[in-house]
């Protein structure tokens, strides 16, 4: 076979690929809780004023009533306390950060041990959880057990938000999703007491800034189940409405600690798919443009290349976020991506980065 037709193939595999690691992305199965469960809602919050509001509102029309709404305010320098107490939700201020912990895991355990509730819910101050949403997610955790959890739909607002699309999508492909797959998503998880106590809190994974996957791995050492779904018509977030600097920076942080926590077959399996989609972003311009590349310069195999990557994006983040325009534009968030990409190894070589005031460790 002439290297031209060995290259088409290979790059025909990655592009399957692609298909194959988006065929079983389960949204959040529609279950109705059995009795009358005692939920306590936690949610963690530090300079959440623009989006707390939003959240305590879509909490207060919820099918399921919880036992309990506690704020876990972390030291906020906004608002965020008295608009949580405005909303007759109760607010809890957190202690100060002891040392070996994260601001989250802190404030989490901090509202676990102030709560009543027998079934816990954690959700993050930028959620937008639907009616039902509550209701779902406590069923589920009473069907499955252990620990349940949920990746919000990724609502955009502004265009630079758009350029999150890989991040969004890569973050589900390198996964298993559905019920015990071992994998959980920080945004929305669901818990009996019971077990939470049993594998020791949020104290077992004190000082992990990626807490959920840590937290994952503590359920299944005990031998509980992990489950995870996608949030597509139950629950959805806006991402980072802060701008374009606190997007790179979220990003940035959580970037190398989950990469090493991804199992390598998926993980292979993802960067066979990258890099036919960063081939396809490079190959069409540089057609046009004459630059310099490895294949045929010719126009049309580079179109149709192109346009098949284009047309895959379209139809697989359809069910992960508002993604729109930008996928017939891929080698913009692919460019996006690779720059990220290069920050996180510096900040890993730094040792830490600075997110809403505080210094988190990148090791």
């Amino acid at each position: 076979m002439p290297p031209l037709d060995l290259l088409a193939v290979s790059l025909l595999v990655r592009w399957l690929l692609g298909w194959l690691l988006c065929l079983r992305m389960p949204a959040l199965p529609e279950l109705t809780p059995q009795g009358q469960p005692r939920v306590s809602v936690l949610i963690p919050a530090r300079n959440e004023a623009l989006t707390l509001p939003q959240l305590l509102e879509a909490l207060a029309h919820q099918s399921l009533h919880p036992l309990e709404v506690i704020v876990i305010d972390d030291h906020s320098s906004d608002a965020t306390a008295t608009l949580a107490q405005a909303a007759g939700v109760t607010v809890l201020p957190a202690a100060p950060l002891p040392v070996g912990w994260c601001g989250k895991t802190w404030a989490l355990q901090q509202g676990v041990d102030h709560s009543q509730g027998d079934v816990l819910v954690f959700l993050d101050a930028d959620t937008e959880p639907g009616p039902p949403f509550l209701a779902q997610l406590v069923a589920n955790q009473q069907r499955h057990g252990g620990l349940v959890s949920v990746q919000p739909f990724h609502r955009t607002e502004q265009p630079y938000e758009q350029l999150s699309v890989l991040f969004n999508l890569v973050g589900l492909m390198a996964v298993p999703l559905g019920a015990g797959v071992g994998v959980a998503f920080g945004p929305a998880m669901a818990t009996s007491r019971r077990d939470y106590e049993r594998i020791g809190g949020h104290a077992s994974v004190a000082d992990k800034v990626v807490e959920d996957w840590f937290l994952a791995h503590r359920y299944e050492a005990a031998g509980l189940p992990v489950s995870a779904f996608i949030g597509d018509g139950s629950l959805a977030y806006r991402m980072y409405p802060g701008g374009l600097g606190d997007m790179v920076v979220g990003f940035d942080k959580n970037f190398a600690t989950a990469a090493g926590e991804v199992r390598w077959p998926r993980m292979l399996g993802v960067l066979l798919w990258l890099s036919g989609l960063f081939w396809a972003a490079w190959c069409l311009p540089a057609a046009l443009l004459h630059w310099p590349m490895v294949g045929s310069p010719a126009l049309v195999p580079n179109l149709v290349l192109y346009g098949g990557y284009a047309l895959q994006l379209l139809v697989i983040t359809r069910r992960v976020g508002s993604f729109g325009w930008i996928n017939l534009i891929f080698p913009v968030p692919v460019l996006f991506f690779l720059g990220v990409f290069v920050l996180a190894i510096l900040n890993l070589e730094r040792g830490s980065i600075t997110w809403k005031g505080r210094q988190v460790p990148t090791r």
